[in-house]
C-alpha cells in the first residue's frame, strides 16, 4: 500500500494521535521535521498553524496538504509522526516503508541544498526547538544587544502562553521575518552555546534518582492503568475510556486564553492563564462528578509513559480522601515515600534531590473538599521538610508555599470548599465543565464497543433532551452508558428519565436486577425485595456525610448492618490505598454522589425518622452557624446510633448535603410514589413530601425577601444567592408543576441575575422547567457559565416569559442560536439577546437577519467578539434594513471590516430608532468611517463606539462634516486609531463629542 493510501486510511488514527494529549507540541514537531526536510514551505507551515483555529482543525488542514503533495509527502509525515509520537502513541498504527536511513540523506541533501543563515534555520529547525529552549533570555539579550530585536519583538517571543518550545519556534519565526543578519547572530550564540553548555545542563540526575523515577513511574502507571471512578463494578482501561472534559480558566485568568475558552490538558500546569507568578498552586475545579479525578489520573498516565509534562522528573500524587485517614504526624519525607513510593535506593540522596531541585516536582492532590479539615491563617506554619507535624498542616504549608516552595501543586476541589484563605496562594484557577455534546458522543462510542449498541443509545439520547442536559456530566453519561438496556426505547415519555433522580434509581435498579438476574427473582416491586440492602448501605452513607467520612472499616459496615451480599451489589468498593497498606479491609462509594443517593435514600425509607430531619436538612444557613450541625441533623435519622456518629472537625458539607436534599426531593416526587409505597407507608410518605414542598416555598420566599427596592429609573432586579439554583433544582426534581407555580407566584423583579453561578445544561433544565411558570415577564441573565448547545436547547421551553436574555460567555455555537432564533421568533416579549465572547459565526447572521425581518419590536442586539466577518455583516445587514425598531446594535471584536460597516451604515442609513451602535475593533479604517458618516446625518443615533480600528485623519474629517448636521449625537469615541498626538488634540478642539 502506497504512503499515500496509509495516510488516508489512517487519518482517524493519525489525527487521534496527534490530538490525544491536547497539547499541540506534537503537530509543532512534525512541523519542524517536514520543513527541515524541505517537504513544507514557509507558506504551508503559516496556513497549518494557525492560532485561533483548534489543535484538531490545524492537524486536519495538516493532513489534507500533505495528502495533495503526494505520496513521497505522505511517506515523509508517516515518518515524522514514528519519529515524533511516543510508544504508546504509535500502538496500532502503521508507517509503511519509511526508514531512519532515507531520513538521514534527507537531511543531509537539504543541508547541501541550502547554505545561507535564514535557510540553515530551517533545515536545523528540530535541533534548534530542542537546544536553544534552555537559553531563549541569553539569545533575546544578544539579539538585542545587535539590534537585531527591539523590545517589542522579546515581548512577543516570551508571551506568557507559550511553552519553552513554543518561545524558541516563535524566535526562529521571529529571527526568519528579520532577515539574514538576524539569522547569523542567533547561530553564532547558538554555536557559542554548544561551545561552552551550561553547568547545570551538564549536571545529570543521581543513578539513584534515576531508578527511583523509573520505579515511580511504573507504581503511578499501574494506579492509572485502570479508571478509578465509577468503575468498581468492572475493570476499564482508562486509555480505552478516558474522554476530554472541557477547561476553561476561571474569570479574571489571561487574557491570552483562547476565545473559546478551550484547554488541554498540560495546559493545567503551563503557563497559560497565571495569575500569580510567585504561587505554585494550581487548583482545578469542577462539580461532584464533573470528572476531576479522571483528570488527574490521566495526567499521571501520561507522565508515567513519558508522553507529557516532560519538565517534571518526578510526580507524587495523593489523595485527600486516604490523607484525612492518616492520624500520625508525619515529615514531608514520609509523606512522600509512605504514601506514594519508597526507593529501594539511597533515600537520603533522593529526598536531597527532590529538595535541591523544586522545580523538577509536581504533587497532585485530589478531592481537596474531602479533607475533614478547613484552612485558616492561622493555620500553624510548617517550613521544615524533615520535622513530623499533622497531615493538615503538612498539606496547607505545602499549597501556600511555606513548605517546598518552587515544586508546582495541582489540587482538584468542588468550587465552593475553596475559601478565600487558599486562594490567595494560588497560581491559577482552571474550571472544569464536563463533555461537551462531542464529549458525550465520544465517551458513549468508546463505552460500547458495538457501534450498533452505542449509535442506539445516542438517539436515545437526542431524543430525551432533558437527559442529554444531565449527560454533560461524567458520572451521569457513565451511568446511562451503563444502563443502557433500561435506557432504550424510554424517549421523552412519562417514564424516562427527566432528573437526577431518575438516573440514579435507573442505576439502583440495574445493580439491584444484575444480582436478581441470577436468583431468577425480579418484579416490579424491587425497591421492597433489596429494602434491607438499601437500609444498611443508607445508614452507612448518613453516618459517612455526618462525619464527614468516605472510607469505612469493616468494623464500621459492620455496625450498620452491612453485609457481604450488601457488598456485592457493587455500590461499595475496595479502597485500594489503604486495604494495600494496613490489615483492614477499606470500602469507599462508587461515587460521592451515590453516597449522597443512599443517605437520600435511608431518609425516604426509615420509618423511625425524626421529624426535624428534613426541616434541618434544607436549611444550610444553620450549618454556617451551628458546629455540631452534622450530629443535630443527620443524628436523628439514625435509630439509636448516636454514639456511631464520628467527632469531626467541621461541620457536615453544604455541599453534599444539598445533593442528598436533591436527592430527597426526587425521591419524594409523585411519579415515585408507587415505586416507593410497598417500602414505606403511605402516610408517612406523604409527611415527608409536604416536609420538602414546605422547605423549598420558605427557603424561595427567604430569597425573594433579600431583593432590594430598586433605586428610582432602574428595573426591580434579584442577583440569586448561592442557594438559589440548588432550590430551583429541588423544585424541578419533584417535577409538579403546581409547586413550581406557587414557587414562583411571589418573584416579582424585572431582571434575574444567575451571572457565574456554574450553570450547565442540566440547571438549565431545571431553571425553564420553574421559570416557565412566571407571571411576568424578565430579563435572564446568564452572563459567564456554561449553558452551550445544549443548555439553550433547555432553556427555549421558558423563553416566552423573558423580555431579555444574557449569555455572554458561554460557548454557544451557531447550532444553539439557531434554535434559539426559531422559538424567539414565535415569543412576542423577546426583544433583547447578548452574546457576546461565544463561538458565533457568519452561519448564524442569515438566522438574526430573519429575526429583525419578523420581529418589530427587537430593540437589542449585541453579538460582540465572536467571529463575524464581512459577510456575515453583509447578511445581518438584510435584515437591519427592514426592521422599523432595533435601538442598539453592538458587534464590538469581530473582523468586519470596511465592507461589512460599509453594509451596515447603509441598512441603518434611514433608522429612525437606533441609537446606539459599536463597531470597536472590528478592522474599519477610512472607508467605513466615510460610509457611517451618512447615518450619524441623518438617524437618530445618540452614540457611536469605533475604538481601536484603522481609521486616520481622512476619516475622521468625514464624521466631523457628518456631525455638524446633528446635535443629538452625544459621543463617537475613536481611541485607539492611527491618529497622531497632535491630530487627537486638534480634533478634540474642533468637535468635542469626540471622545480619544
Amino acid at each position: 500500500m502506497s504512503a499515500r493510501q496509509l495516510v488516508l486510511r489512517q487519518r482517524a488514527e493519525l489525527l487521534r494521535a496527534l490530538c490525544c494529549g491536547g497539547s499541540s507540541e506534537g503537530l509543532e514537531s512534525v512541523l519542524d521535521l517536514l520543513l527541515s526536510w524541505g517537504m513544507l514551505f514557509w507558506e504551508d507551515y503559516q496556513n497549518v498553524l494557525v492560532p485561533c483555529r483548534g489543535l484538531c482543525a490545524n492537524t486536519r488542514v495538516l493532513l489534507d496538504l500533505v495528502y495533495t503533495k503526494g505520496d513521497e509527502t505522505c511517506r515523509l509525515l508517516l515518518a515524522a509522526f514514528k519519529q515524533v509520537l511516543p510508544e504508546a502513541q504509535r500502538a496500532g498504527l502503521s508507517f509503511g516503508n519509511c526508514c531512519t536511513a532515507d531520513l538521514e540523506n534527507i537531511r543531509d541533501d537539504t543541508k547541501e541544498l541550502h547554505g545561507t543563515a535564514i535557510q540553515t534555520l530551517q533545515t536545523d529547525r528540530p535541533d534548534l526547538v530542542r537546544r536553544l529552549r534552555d537559553h531563549i533570555e541569553g539569545a533575546l539579550e544578544v539579539l538585542l544587544h545587535t539590534g537585531s530585536f527591539t523590545p517589542s519583538d522579546c515581548d512577543e517571543v516570551q508571551l506568557p502562553v507559550y511553552t519553552p518550545s513554543q518561545q524558541t519556534r516563535r524566535l526562529l519565526d521571529q529571527v526568519r521575518s528579520k532577515g539574514e543578519s538576524a539569522a547569523k547572530v542567533l547561530l553564532q550564540y547558538f554555536q557559542q552555546t554548544e561551545d561552552h553548555p551550561s553547568p547545570s545542563n551538564q549536571e545529570a540526575p543521581p543513578k539513584e534518582c534515576l531508578s527511583y523515577q523509573k520505579k515511580l513511574r511504573s507504581t503511578v502507571s499501574a494506579q492509572s492503568h485502570f479508571l478509578r471512578t465509577y468503575g468498581g463494578t468492572s475493570s476499564l482501561s482508562l486509555e480505552d475510556i478516558y474522554t476530554e472534559g472541557q477547561l476553561e480558566l476561571a474569570q479574571g485568568g489571561s487574557e491570552a486564553q483562547p476565545q473559546t475558552g478551550a484547554l488541554g490538558l498540560e495546559d493545567v500546569v503551563g503557563l497559560v492563564g497565571t495569575l500569580n507568578q510567585e504561587a505554585d498552586t494550581v487548583l482545578v475545579s469542577g462539580d461532584a462528578g464533573s470528572g476531576k479525578s479522571t483528570l488527574l489520573q490521566r495526567l499521571h498516565l501520561l507522565w508515567a509513559r513519558g508522553v507529557a509534562l516532560h519538565d517534571f522528573f518526578l510526580l507524587f500524587s495523593f489523595s485527600c480522601r486516604r490523607l484525612s485517614s492518616e492520624q500520625r504526624e508525619l515529615s514531608l519525607r514520609e509523606l512522600l515515600f509512605l504514601h506514594c513510593c519508597w526507593p529501594d535506593g539511597d533515600q537520603d540522596r533522593i529526598f536531597q534531590f527532590i529538595l535541591d531541585h523544586p522545580h523538577l516536582i509536581l504533587f497532585t492532590f485530589d478531592g481537596l473538599d474531602e479533607l475533614m479539615q478547613s484552612f485558616s491563617d492561622s493555620e500553624q506554619r510548617h517550613c521544615c521538610p524533615t520535622q513530623c507535624a499533622p497531615v493538615p498542616t503538612l498539606l496547607f504549608n505545602l499549597l501556600q508555599g511555606s513548605l517546598m516552595k518552587g515544586v508546582r501543586k495541582v489540587v482538584t476541589s468542588r468550587p465552593e470548599a475553596v475559601g478565600p484563605t487558599l486562594k490567595r496562594y494560588l497560581r491559577k484557577e482552571v474550571l472544569l465543565k464536563g463533555f461537551s455534546p462531542g464529549g458525550i458522543d465520544c465517551f458513549v462510542r468508546k463505552y460500547h464497543r458495538d457501534p450498533t449498541v452505542a449509535t442506539r443509545v445516542l438517539e436515545c439520547l437526542r431524543s430525551n433532551t432533558a437527559l442529554l442536559g444531565l449527560c454533560h456530566i461524567p458520572v451521569f453519561c457513565w451511568i446511562v452508558s451503563k444502563c443502557y438496556k433500561e435506557l432504550l426505547g424510554c424517549g421523552e415519555g412519562e417514564g424516562s428519565p427527566k432528573t437526577i433522580t431518575d438516573v440514579y434509581l435507573m442505576i439502583l435498579q440495574h445493580f439491584f436486577q444484575r444480582r436478581a438476574s441470577q436468583r431468577n427473582t425480579m418484579g416490579i416491586g424491587w425497591v421492597q425485595e433489596h429494602q434491607d440492602t438499601a437500609l444498611h448501605l443508607g445508614q452507612l452513607a448518613m453516618e459517612g456525610l455526618g462525619a464527614s467520612c468516605y472510607i469505612f472499616t469493616g468494623t464500621e459496615l459492620q455496625k450498620c448492618g452491612v453485609t457481604e451480599e450488601d457488598i456485592c451489589m457493587g455500590f461499595l468498593i475496595r479502597s485500594k490505598d489503604l486495604s494495600s497498606s494496613t490489615n483492614c479491609k477499606h470500602y469507599e462509594f462508587l461515587h460521592i454522589t451515590m453516597q449522597c443517593f443512599f443517605a437520600a435514600l435511608y431518609i425516604v425509607l426509615n420509618n423511625n425518622s425524626d421529624r426535624s430531619t428534613i426541616p434541618k436538612l434544607f436549611q444550610p444557613q444553620n450549618r454556617q452557624q451551628q458546629p455540631g450541625f452534622h450530629r443535630a441533623c443527620l443524628g436523628h435519622c439514625l435509630t439509636q446510633q448516636e454514639g456511631a456518629l464520628k467527632e469531626a472537625n467541621k461541620a457536615a458539607e453544604t455541599p453534599n448535603l444539598q445533593i442528598t436534599a436533591t436527592f430527597v426531593s426526587g425521591l419524594l416526587a409523585q411519579r415515585h410514589r408507587s415505586l416507593l409505597l410497598l417500602s414505606c407507608p403511605g402516610p408517612t410518605l406523604d409527611r415527608k413530601s409536604k416536609q420538602v414542598v414546605t422547605c423549598l416555598s420558605k427557603g424561595m420566599q427567604k430569597h425573594f425577601k433579600s431583593i432590594p427596592r430598586p433605586v428610582e429609573g432602574e428595573k426591580k432586579s434579584m442577583h440569586a444567592m448561592p442557594g438559589f439554583v440548588w432550590l430551583i433544582k429541588c423544585i424541578h426534581e419533584m417535577q409538579d408543576s403546581r409547586i413550581a407555580r406557587d414557587a414562583m407566584a411571589k418573584l416579582e423583579v424585572e431582571h434575574l441575575k444567575l451571572t457565574y453561578c456554574n450553570i450547565g445544561p442540566g440547571e438549565c433544565t431545571a431553571l425553564a422547567y420553574v421559570l416557565q411558570h412566571l407571571r411576568n415577564p424578565v430579563g435572564l441573565q446568564l452572563d459567564y457559565n456554561y449553558v452551550g448547545d445544549v443548555g439553550v436547547e433547555q432553556l427555549l421551553p421558558c423563553l416566552h416569559v423573558c423580555h431579555s436574555v444574557y449569555l455572554r460567555h458561554n460557548n454557544i455555537s451557531d447550532e444553539g442560536i439557531r434554535k434559539l432564533i426559531e422559538k424567539g421568533i414565535q415569543c412576542e416579549r423577546f426583544q433583547k439577546i447578548a452574546l457576546f465572547n461565544n463561538k458565533l459565526t457568519d452561519a448564524c447572521t442569515e438566522c438574526f437577519a430573519h429575526l429583525l425581518k419578523m420581529k418589530q419590536n427587537f430593540l437589542s442586539l449585541r453579538l460582540g467578539n465572536n467571529n463575524i466577518t464581512a459577510a456575515g455583516a453583509g447578511q445581518l445587514a438584510e435584515g437591519l434594513r427592514f426592521n422599523r425598531s432595533l435601538q442598539f446594535l453592538g458587534l464590538w471584536g469581530n473582523k468586519i471590516g470596511d465592507k461589512g460597516a460599509e453594509a451596515i451604515a447603509n441598512a441603518l442609513k434611514d433608522s429612525q430608532t437606533l441609537v446606539w451602535l459599536s463597531l470597536v475593533d472590528n478592522g474599519v479604517g477610512n472607508a467605513g468611517a466615510c460610509a457611517l458618516a451618512p447615518l450619524i446625518k441623518n438617524s437618530t443615533l445618540e452614540e457611536l463606539w469605533l475604538t481601536k480600528n484603522c481609521i486616520t485623519r481622512t476619516g475622521v474629517e468625514c464624521l466631523i462634516l457628518a456631525l455638524e448636521s446633528n446635535t443629538s449625537v452625544k459621543a463617537v469615541w475613536l481611541k485607539g486609531n492611527e491618529l497622531s498626538p497632535e491630530e487627537v488634540e486638534e480634533m478634540t478642539q474642533r468637535e468635542p463629542r469626540f471622545t480619544f
